[in-house]
């Protein structure tokens, strides 16, 4: 994590770089363990109505688009959770230290309370990234069901295709659709997934050790954790936040409230949850590997330094 050590204008830049690569490697490694079944939770999510369970959902992929039907908007995946944890994890770094300051604590004694307050403070400024990105990596996961209620008339179109059709739709802004639902979603969601992740790391902490003595086996089990911390807590948000993403066009976009009213009203409370076993299964390679890497990184650049 961050170094609270020297004040000055090249520590903070070490502390930057070390974050942002961390973050980046931590993202990429998320993006390639978790990306299949984020495929089937967000089409689980936007059309809950094609598919009975998450094994029908990876069964219909599979059969009609083969493996790269589960990777389907890697690209913008990629880009989306990079950005996201590069961003994510230097906001972190300059929040821990603002909250350190704040409580009159060191930043290697703030409590998992403050950690995950740092974390949803950190998380206002990730959303901005993880918005437009994540709108085109949802849109081309659900190309194949899009063309099949007549939202696209091709399945088969790459990243730049779906960004410029959001554009001449709606606009410059229109890559922004759904960011009222994102920081709905982040600033509680991040908050679990800090306390969920640091609540793990101490119950693992051995006696007399620290956290940072829990393994990778531990450190992966903590950051699938975090996961599931955060999933069951935000996913009725999220399942929100990809309706409005994926069915938005041009005139017409449905606010938070009444997307989540109509889905109420028409398809029953349980809707929200529709792909959740998926996501709550992916949380584990997803998100252990993200930690993993994140944290070997950050002991990769710091050397010997203190966490």
């Amino acid at each position: 994590m961050a170094s609270d050590k020297p004040i000055g204008l090249s520590a903070h830049f070490k502390d930057f770089y070390i974050d942002f690569l961390s973050g980046c490697a931590g993202g990429t490694a998320c993006v390639y363990f978790g990306q299949p079944l984020d495929t089937i939770k967000v089409k689980m999510q936007t059309f809950p109505e094609f598919y009975k369970n998450g094994f029908t959902c990876f069964r219909e992929i599979f059969k009609s688009e083969g493996i790269r039907g589960l990777y389907k908007g890697s690209v913008p995946a990629l880009v989306c959770n990079v950005s996201e944890n590069a961003v994510l994890f230097v906001a972190l770094g300059f929040a821990k230290k603002f909250v350190a300051t704040m409580s009159n604590t060191e930043m290697k004694n703030l409590s998992n309370m403050q950690m995950a307050l740092s974390g949803s403070i950190a998380s206002i400024f990730s959303a901005m990234v993880v918005c437009p990105t994540e709108l085109i990596k949802c849109k081309m996961q659900a190309l194949t069901e899009m063309a099949a209620v007549g939202k696209v008339s091709n399945k088969s179109v790459g990243p730049w295709h779906v960004t410029r059709m959001i554009m001449k739709e709606r606009g410059l802004l229109g890559l922004m659709t759904g960011i009222t639902s994102t920081w709905v979603r982040e600033f509680p969601g991040y908050f679990a997934f800090f306390y969920g992740y640091e609540l793990t790391r101490s119950v693992l902490t051995p006696p007399g050790k620290t956290k940072d003595d829990i393994g990778p086996l531990g450190l992966m089990f903590a950051g699938g954790t975090a996961g599931v911390f955060l999933w069951t807590l935000i996913y009725p948000i999220d399942s929100v936040k990809s309706r409005i993403q994926v069915l938005s066009t041009k005139g017409v976009q449905q606010g938070f409230i009444t997307t989540f009213l109509s889905i109420v009203r028409t398809e029953g409370f349980l809707k929200l949850y529709s792909g959740l076993g998926p996501c709550l299964f992916r949380s584990y390679p997803a998100n252990g590997a993200l930690f993993l890497a994140y944290e070997w990184t950050q002991k990769a650049l710091r050397g010997g330094e203190d966490s």
